[in-house]
């Protein structure tokens, strides 16, 4: 099968980018498992084993886009990781809302959210639940001496939460994220981070803090502190039920449950955190996903529901 994929932004992203990390690994995943891809994105844009063709994003979001004039091979599907308003005629196409949809709005026949819960709340049945490449992080059974938070410091993200929840416990939590507020002598905060420091930082926490106060769609975070073998510590919002087994960390409502939950830490194995994202959250396990979701789409013209996470072990 021959896929286009198409991002309107530079790719990858040095540090902060969930969206445009799950872009590049589901590139190099198709790859992997022996599909031909194409990537068209702004001029910059790079994948190793990937071919890349640089475009202006306004071009490709132009109605009468024609892909024909830079792509001369016969495509099977085109993947867009922005609302598709524009299709090009005669190509199968699908899209990934990768955020939420405001004022009620409904996804069309051709959206693919990521999580099951995503997908209800959009009224549709199609979803991919985002997978991380995890050869790009290090698994670590001995934790160091502190608890991370690592997401935008918004208050929806609930960083908050996990600076009350430190201070409750007195342990020492890093906080990584952008924007700096003030913080008691229990809280580090580090900055935006990436590469080397993120990983070291995933790897050494004892748990991940995600005590999000909206309906996260499907956070990368949660999947990157699984592959480092580290538990998470999150509310029950958006997709973390589907995303937080019961072996590798909990979910609470309030502060005081969620300070409870940071009691049981013992209880969470850092290799139940790794082998949960090696069973359902790596990016081969999201790329043959897309090639059901695409396969379906080419045979019968309309996208499949997503499998729960039950299933995805056994999906080959």
């Amino acid at each position: 099968m021959h896929i286009v994929q198409f991002h309107h932004v530079r790719l990858p992203v040095p540090k902060y980018g969930g969206a445009e990390r799950i872009v590049v690994w589901l590139c190099q995943g198709l790859v992997e498992l022996g599909h031909r891809v194409t990537l068209l994105a702004p001029p910059g844009s790079h994948i190793p084993g990937v071919p890349v063709v640089e475009i202006a994003p306004e071009q490709v979001l132009t109605p009468g886009f024609d892909v024909g004039r830079f792509i001369t091979e016969p495509i099977d599907v085109m993947h867009y990781h922005c609302p598709l308003r524009y299709p090009p005629p005669g190509i199968a196409c699908v899209w990934t809302l990768h955020g939420n949809m405001g004022g009620g709005r409904r996804a069309d026949a051709r959206t693919i959210c990521v999580s099951q819960d995503h997908a209800r709340r959009h009224g549709t049945e199609a979803f991919v639940r985002n997978g991380v490449r995890l050869d790009e992080y290090e698994f670590r059974a001995v934790k160091g001496d502190y608890d991370l938070f690592l997401a935008r410091l918004h208050s929806v993200k609930g960083w908050q939460v996990a600076v009350a929840a430190a201070k409750r416990c007195r342990v020492r939590l890093v906080l990584a994220g952008g924007w700096r507020p003030s913080f008691s002598r229990f809280v580090t905060f580090v900055g935006k981070v990436g590469g080397v420091r993120k990983r070291d930082l995933l790897a050494g926490a004892r748990c991940l803090w995600m005590p999000v106060r909206w309906e996260d769609p499907c956070p990368v975070n949660v999947l990157e502190a699984f592959a480092s073998g580290t538990p998470v510590i999150g509310s029950p919002r958006g997709s973390l039920p589907e995303l937080i087994a019961s072996e590798t960390g909990g979910l609470g409502t309030t502060l005081d449950e969620l300070v409870a939950l940071r009691g049981r830490l013992a209880a969470w194995d850092p290799r139940a955190c790794r082998a949960h994202a090696e069973r359902h959250f790596s990016h081969l396990v999201m790329a043959r996903e897309y090639l059901r979701m695409y396969g379906a789409l080419l045979e019968t013209g309309a996208l499949p529901p997503g499998r729960p996470a039950s299933q995805l072990a056994s999906a080959g």
